[in-house]
């Protein structure tokens, strides 16, 4: 059987391939597909991603008047009032019954009197825990206070000189009942045949006074200096009851009733000073409520402040820089 034969392909016949066109001259050819800047015409201009909606304020947070209260009182701060009330109430006891306590305080008391201190210094201690010393430190320190607070922009500035205030009229008003309740007659001395001295109203006073003023002076002080400031304060009150045990005016028990009846006056002081002053909870609620104004968009440009104006020349100066097409 013959075999088919196929024709060779010849060489000099180029084998048909299809045609590719001439790639443009990007140097001499305008009309070649250039590049366009970001912002042409006809070009997509990627936009930013949506701002998320501003915070819908909820509603107000109600503080409870007492929460200050509740959140200041401590277990030590509870057991420091406990121990001073009921120390109160031992002393009273005591002395009221004639017992073996009120032997050992007119025994230390008739030491004291007996002491090398010189009389014009106890003289001078015992006089600063008088009414017509104290109580005139306390009204400048209260006033100090009142125009540091008042020109620092402090809400309710005046409460914490009216709280020392208040605390300083309630040392009469329960010194007096307490001695005519008691009727402990005097030490040995120049009042000597009296009665009438349990608890002692000039360490009340002192302690009172300049306890409600170290209270003011303490915010406006520097850190390192507000636990000095106190112990100076323990200190000179403690001198004020050598002053008048020294002199005859007191029983040392006196002035220790009135050092308890002091304190739980000084923390009630205290308690209403803070209430002037905004709890975090407080303040946070506030910043919640009020209307948050949502960050505006380039696209958000409004007439008269110049971002469409400035918009406008970006536009006209890449419309210039563009190339011409034929």
């Amino acid at each position: 059987m013959p075999s088919r034969c196929f024709p060779s392909p010849d060489p000099a016949v180029p084998s048909r391939t299809p045609l590719e066109p001439p790639a443009p001259d990007l140097l001499t050819d305008r009309t070649a597909a250039r590049p366009k800047p970001p912002g042409a015409r006809g070009t997509p201009v990627a936009t930013a991603a949506p701002e998320p909606p501003p915070p819908v304020p909820g509603p107000p947070t109600v503080h409870s008047p007492s929460a200050p209260w509740a959140s200041s009182v401590t277990p030590l701060t509870a057991l420091a009032l406990i121990a001073s009330l009921a120390l109160l109430a031992l002393c009273t006891w005591q002395i009221a019954a004639h017992g073996p306590l009120r032997t050992y305080d007119e025994r230390l008391g008739r030491t004291i009197a007996g002491s090398p201190l010189p009389s014009p210094v106890a003289e001078f201690l015992a006089d600063l825990g008088n009414t017509a010393v104290a109580v005139p430190v306390l009204a400048l320190v209260a006033g100090w206070a009142a125009w540091r607070a008042r020109r620092a922009g402090t809400p309710r500035w005046w409460l914490p000189p009216l709280a020392a205030a208040v605390a300083m009229a309630a040392v009469p008003a329960l010194i007096v009942p307490f001695k005519a309740l008691v009727g402990r007659p005097g030490p040995p001395g120049p009042l000597a045949g009296e009665t009438g001295f349990f608890p002692s109203g000039h360490a009340a006073t002192a302690a009172v006074a300049y306890g409600a003023a170290a209270l003011l002076l303490r915010p406006h002080l520097r850190r390192r200096l507000r636990r000095p400031l106190l112990a100076a304060v323990a200190v000179l009150n403690l001198a004020v009851a050598v002053g008048l045990v020294r002199r005859g005016y007191h029983w040392p028990l006196d002035a220790v009733a009135s050092w308890c009846l002091s304190g739980p006056l000084l923390w009630t002081a205290l308690r209403l000073s803070r209430l002037s002053r905004p709890s975090p909870a407080a303040a946070d609620g506030d910043r919640t409520a009020e209307p948050t104004e949502a960050p505006r968009r380039r696209d958000d440009a409004t007439p008269g402040d110049g971002t469409a104006e400035r918009r406008d020349d970006a536009n006209a100066t890449t419309t210039a820089t563009e190339p011409r097409r034929r």
